[in-house]
């Protein structure tokens, strides 16, 4: 399959339309869909006629189920053999982590239209915009500590600014949630059912765009006047009090006592969940979202990129994604097996400076 045909890029009306056109692999970026849509972002901020970006999914199933993980895991073992060169590891989150931030700083409106599954990279490539619009067919989920990695993609400047300590709860745990609770931690602006995305980016691209109004308040009325209550109950909110009393420690070892004292059911199975995954990323993790919570959001990527390269230097990446991406058998040998066995010191040396090849902006 080409890059054009796994990445199409369209216009409608003043609308810049990205579909990213993976559905047999639930739309997962590749590295050249992330340089092609880096490319066109450049190209359409500077484009007069193009007021606003939708980015959208091919098929009914996922957004954009993450980044291309299994094939960067592949080629850093790779390398570590003398079999690669290990570029693919190098350029894969240099260049990501760049698109991320290209969203971020997005003079115009950008809007994600996140229909099914939305989980790691794709979280990249929305949470950052201006406008995130979610279905009832959303699944939401930051799974790194599940795959000995960290939740990146700017998940270090999102994440400690959710509500209360909901951002590290998710993060530690890789709780995947639905719309409502997309809405209630702040990742998705509006709820429009997904019948109703075809018709709402025919209204986007129908916008008169009147000089006299910003064009992000346009884009606002337009989603608003679509949208609806998102339906169910809250997954989160019921257990709101105790998730910000037990994951506010800066240390995992606490978070993992104070739900043991809190005894209920809920603990119970939050703290079978964080068992089973990895405790460096677990350490990693937590670290990562206190530090990012005080960070500007491109000292999180230099961040993130510097704790990237360190993961691939470990032992755990590769063995979560064995465990669950090639052999699937979904049972991980981490190394160390227990939280109590991973030195603090060993924790801040992923967050060290990787001196020139240092992601800066």
């Amino acid at each position: 399959m080409t890059q054009e045909q796994e990445i199409i890029f369209d216009v409608m009306g003043g609308i810049g339309v990205i579909t990213l056109n993976r559905p047999q692999a639930l739309n997962a970026l590749n590295l050249a869909m992330i340089r092609a849509m880096d490319k066109k972002l450049v190209e359409w901020a500077k484009d007069k006629n193009i007021h606003a970006v939708a980015v959208t999914g091919a098929g009914d199933r996922a957004f954009c189920s993450g980044g291309d993980v299994k094939a960067v895991a592949i080629d850093a073992k790779a390398a570590r053999e003398g079999k690669s060169d290990g570029q693919l590891t190098r350029d894969f989150f240099r260049d990501e982590y760049t698109l991320n931030h290209r969203i971020y700083t997005f003079p115009k409106p950008y809007i994600s239209l996140i229909n099914g599954i939305v989980m790691g990279g794709g979280k990249g490539i929305s949470a950052h915009g201006s406008h995130r619009v979610v279905t009832e067919n959303t699944l939401f989920a930051m799974p790194e500590t599940n795959i000995g990695f960290f939740p990146d993609v700017g998940g270090g400047y999102f994440l400690p600014r959710c509500p209360g300590q909901t951002g590290a709860y998710l993060a530690l745990t890789a709780k995947r949630v639905k719309a409502i609770d997309t809405i209630y931690i702040g990742f998705a602006t509006q709820y429009v059912p997904a019948a109703n995305l075809p018709d709402l980016l025919k209204a986007l691209a129908s916008i008169s765009w009147d000089a006299r109004k910003k064009p992000h308040d346009q884009v606002t009325k337009t989603i608003e006047d679509a949208s609806a209550q998102a339906p169910g109950q809250s997954e989160i909110a019921p257990f709101r009090a105790q998730i910000d009393a037990c994951f506010a420690f800066d240390h995992v070892e606490q978070i993992l006592d104070a739900l043991r004292k809190d005894g209920t059911p809920w603990a119970q199975e939050t703290l079978k969940i964080l068992h089973a995954m990895s405790p460096t990323s677990l350490k990693v993790a937590l670290r990562q979202i206190r530090l990012g919570a005080k960070m500007p959001f491109a000292q999180v990527m230099t961040m993130e990129y510097r704790l990237s390269q360190a993961c691939i230097r470990g032992h755990d990446f590769y063995e979560g994604i064995r465990a669950a991406l090639i052999d699937k058998d979904r049972q991980p040998k981490w190394q160390p097996a227990k939280v109590a066995d991973v030195p603090d010191q060993e924790v801040e040396t992923y967050f060290a400076s990787l001196g020139d090849r240092d992601l800066v902006f």
